[in-house]
């Protein structure tokens, strides 16, 4: 698939379609963590290490392959992928909307509890939309297709990110968020009107749901499998980092939550939708292997265009410069990253496979995270920047043995 017929062809199938949709499903749920969560309870007065420590509600994110084998045994009335779905975005409905009733001064524990039945849900959701894509996509597909989804994921982010609080400063918190909610709608469609994965094969009983995905990924080699873990772990542990506080930054520098909503957000939105599909078109000429050595490094610089704004302080265009930088940047990164991840999973083991790969990939996200708060208070926001620039190199000498440049794809 190299001549542009059939590039034209493999964006506009019905399966890139489904991609946009289980992106967005997908992204909006985190992002309401990591996002909307933290921006209000910045806006009402907890402090910068509380919000910090609030990273530790993403736990599910990363044990989500304890329970990931129960996807792949059990089978409910819709189908094995679409029955679990539709019962992950229906509870994702009903929960979210339960935040506007909370006060983060007054309900900090409860906020805390409410935002791990959220965490719970969104990473069943993930288990089982990452599978259903995994056994929707054609080998060849992989890299476009997962970079279809991960820019439908992140354009998600402009919802809690950008649109909820613009609505913040005109409604109340409870409308935000039961508005917010609303946007689980087409996820809900979506897992209503595609058509179940064929199965391919499922695991006979419960143990070996459990033992044959791991005996599998073991059965390669213990190295390899060692080197394959360490990579998933460090690749995106710089950006991850970088980001995991941005919306309290933004705020930091003296942007009001409606500059964040219009300017920083929506900066994002163009070279995020034109990095991904640049990105996944890229990646059917590059293969996988060199789209993770040259999305990694602009993944690596965006990272700085957080410390030059940290120095220049309340500029509107600079805010948008380096947004628009690191969602191009990172968008690229992850959706080499995420190809890589489908790649590495065996077809018969989908569902687990892919959420213990995925869970790994939270680690960073939800301990490391924890302790962004502290070390801003530590050090400041410029410096902060700047480790974290540092922290994303072993992911990036880690291709040499895991994605060699000229290995095969």
């Amino acid at each position: 698939m190299t001549d542009k017929t059939s590039i034209s062809e493999a964006l506009l199938n019905r399966r890139m379609l489904i991609c946009i949709f289980t992106g967005f499903s997908s992204g909006l749920p985190l992002y309401i963590l990591i996002s909307l969560v933290p921006a209000w309870l910045r806006t009402e007065g907890v402090d910068l290490k509380a919000i910090g420590l609030f990273a530790l509600i993403q736990l599910p994110f990363t044990w989500k392959f304890l329970w990931s084998p129960l996807f792949d045994r059990f089978i409910p009335p819709l189908g094995r992928r679409r029955g679990w779905l539709i019962i992950a975005q229906i509870a994702l409905l009903l929960v979210i909307p339960a935040y506007g009733y909370l006060h983060p001064k007054l309900d900090l524990w409860a906020i805390a509890y409410l935002s791990v039945i959220v965490a719970f849900f969104s990473a069943s959701q993930d288990i089982v939309l990452d599978a259903y894509r995994r056994e929707l996509l054609l080998d060849n597909e992989l890299g476009l297709g997962n970079a279809i989804h991960v820019n439908a994921y992140k354009i998600a982010g402009l919802v809690p990110g950008a649109l909820s609080l613009v609505l913040a400063d005109h409604l109340p918190w409870s409308s935000v968020y039961l508005i917010t909610a609303l946007f689980m709608l087409p996820g809900i469609l979506m897992t209503l009107l595609v058509n179940e994965p064929e199965l391919k094969g499922a695991p006979k009983t419960l143990k070996a749901a459990v033992i044959e995905p791991f005996e599998e990924f073991r059965s390669r080699g213990l190295k390899p499998a060692l080197l394959i873990l360490a990579f998933i772990f460090f690749y995106k542990l710089g950006d991850s980092m970088a980001t995991a506080l941005a919306t309290p930054f933004y705020l930091d520098m003296g942007f009001s939550k409606t500059e964040i909503g219009l300017i920083a957000k929506n900066a994002g939105l163009w070279p995020s939708v034109i990095g991904g599909l640049l990105g996944g078109v890229w990646m059917i000429r590059l293969g996988i292997n060199r789209a993770l050595w040259i999305f990694g490094a602009v993944q690596m610089v965006a990272i700085l265009g957080f410390a030059w704004l940290a120095m220049v302080g309340h500029s509107p265009v600079w805010l948008a410069v380096v947004i628009g930088v690191e969602a191009l940047g990172v968008g690229l990164g992850t959706s080499a990253f995420v190809a890589f991840i489908a790649r590495a999973t065996h077809p018969l083991y989908t569902a687990t496979q892919f959420a213990l790969f995925t869970s790994l990939a939270a680690v960073p996200r939800t301990f490391a995270n924890a302790a962004t708060g502290y070390m801003v208070e530590w050090v400041g926001w410029k410096f902060f920047f700047l480790v974290c620039f540092f922290i994303a190199i072993p992911g990036m000498l880690l291709l040499f043995k895991v994605a060699p440049w000229h290995g095969e794809d």
